[in-house]
């Protein structure tokens, strides 16, 4: 039977007919909100087809799942595993999971292909699928489009061999491959703010067997995410980290969102750091143990990557690539890089350090470790030590999905021609154009500017940052502000500077 991509609820249609909205099948995972634009029979036709899709991929058939604590999670889980089953598909079902500790079970288990139940740090109302055939690496475009031309074609074939197999305490197997090493050398107070979401039942444990003081903030588990949602990118979540911090005397906070593949920082001194700043922090502390080494970052991360002088001292090279965890976990892999960094707080971290996936744990764990291999500073006194930039948090401004892709080609366009003809931008020539995803402008002094369109909702991108002052920083903003709305019906921010 063809999925539909509408259906009435709470009627004889909803309940005989699979409904698979198209605009769910992102990039690199899939989201829908539950209940208007996609049903339990759409999530197992999903099943059947990523079943189908694993048999044409000749990957073994034999798949990890779990899910997170949302109140739907488990059955949107059992829903996908009947249509996996029945497409011959082995299912080792870990149950309650966060991200990390499923892409861990495809390497503990043996197991190729993984099923991951969550919609991250979503409002609730959402559910999704993080999905992958070859470990450590996730579906990209390429996978997507074909799994959502089986899934929207009827093409899902069932075949025999299906079966099911639950994995009786396994998060205790990740939690112990996550502490079974030398505790934390420097006693740290730390506080672990989970929002509420399924990284509440695993981070505080995993922070205290490493011999740390943990503080938790908003780890009861509450899927209606009543104080903010789970994301460590969000200004609500990193002020009340922040809050938290300056009341208890914390060496540090760390943030991690619902499925717990992210991590967010503030330092000792109530400040919050934005993921790409982390990120250069770590990358100098680790290229000073492995030097000449390569560094992955997204496109809306911070130039310093390229033009830090501990790291240009060190060896670094940094590469610059599409936004989107499964793009940089690729690319990592690709390239033998030692980690990926993305400043939505994905950090993928390579031999000798981890295996390639992002694991929020992981990255407090390095966080941690950073500060244990300087006692005499604080994470305010590391983040000092960097040159100082100014730099946006990631604003989102709304844009339907129908239409934003081709918002951002017009925008790319325009620019390419300004290029072309040598026209200023913000009063400076335009020195470079990266058009790797999006499109992100650096004028002469350095100041750059991204637009791109967001892989998982109905939004835009925006990051803008300056080398030379706020004011430049604010310059490049209401520039590429202007340039975007002139290219396209485009709605209010989240946040904005």
């Amino acid at each position: 039977m063809l999925p539909v991509s509408g259906l009435t609820p709470n009627s004889f249609a909803y309940e005989q007919q699979p409904m698979v909205k198209p605009t769910g099948f992102r990039e690199y995972d899939a989201r829908w909100l539950f209940g208007s634009e996609l049903n339990l029979m759409g999530v197992h036709a999903l099943g059947l087809g990523l079943g189908t899709l694993l048999h044409e991929l000749g990957v073994k058939p034999e798949l990890v799942t779990g899910h997170d604590f949302r109140s739907y999670s488990s059955s949107i889980k059992y829903a996908l595993v009947s249509g996996l089953m029945a497409a011959g598909v082995k299912v080792h079902d870990i149950g309650l999971a966060l991200s990390p500790m499923a892409y861990f079970a495809q390497f503990a288990l043996d197991v190729p292909a993984v099923a991951m139940v969550t919609a991250s740090h979503n409002d609730n109302g959402w559910t999704g699928v993080k999905m992958g055939a070859y470990r450590p690496v996730t579906f990209g475009p390429d996978e997507m489009g074909r799994l959502r031309d089986i899934v929207l074609g009827g093409r899902g074939r069932a075949a025999p061999g299906g079966s099911y197999q639950f994995v009786e305490n396994f998060a205790e197997v990740y939690i112990r491959d996550l502490t079974d090493r030398p505790p934390i050398g420097r006693k740290l107070k730390v506080v672990a703010a989970c929002g509420n979401g399924t990284a509440g039942a695993f981070a505080p444990r995993v922070l205290e067997a490493l011999g740390c003081d943990v503080v938790p903030l908003d780890t009861e588990a509450d899927y209606t995410f009543p104080r903010y949602n789970p994301n460590p990118e969000d200004l609500h979540m990193l002020e009340a980290m922040a809050e938290k911090v300056r009341e208890t005397g914390a060496d540090v906070g760390l943030g991690f969102d619902g499925d717990g593949d992210r991590c967010g920082v503030v330092d000792n001194e109530g400040h919050e750091i934005f993921a790409d700043k982390i990120g250069v922090m770590l990358a100098r502390d680790l290229s000073g143990l492995h030097p000449n080494v390569t560094f992955v970052v997204d496109v809306k991360s911070t130039g310093l990557f390229a033009t830090d002088p501990v790291l240009l001292a060190n060896g670094v090279k940094a590469d610059y690539w599409k936004t989107g965890h499964s793009h940089i976990k690729r690319r990592v892999a690709d390239l033998t890089a030692l980690a990926g960094f993305e400043k939505s707080g994905h950090f993928f971290f390579n031999t000798p350090v981890g295996r390639g996936y992002d694991d929020g744990l992981l990255t407090a764990i390095a966080v941690l470790d950073m500060l244990d291999r300087n006692p005499a500073k604080t994470m305010a006194d590391l983040y000092r030590d960097m040159p100082k930039t100014w730099g946006s948090p990631t604003m989102s401004p709304h844009c339907d999905d129908e239409i934003k892709y081709g918002v951002v080609d017009t925008v790319v366009a325009r620019f390419k021609a300004m290029q072309a003809e040598g026209q200023a931008f913000i009063d400076q020539p335009i020195r470079d154009l990266n058009t790797v995803n999006g499109v992100r402008v650096t004028v002469e002094d350095g100041t750059w500017g991204l637009v791109r369109a967001s892989s998982n909702k109905p939004e835009l991108v925006v990051v803008v940052e300056s080398p030379v002052s706020e004011a430049r920083m604010r310059a490049m903003f209401h520039a590429i502000d202007g340039v975007m709305r002139s290219c396209g019906e485009v709605g209010v921010y989240n946040q904005t500077i």
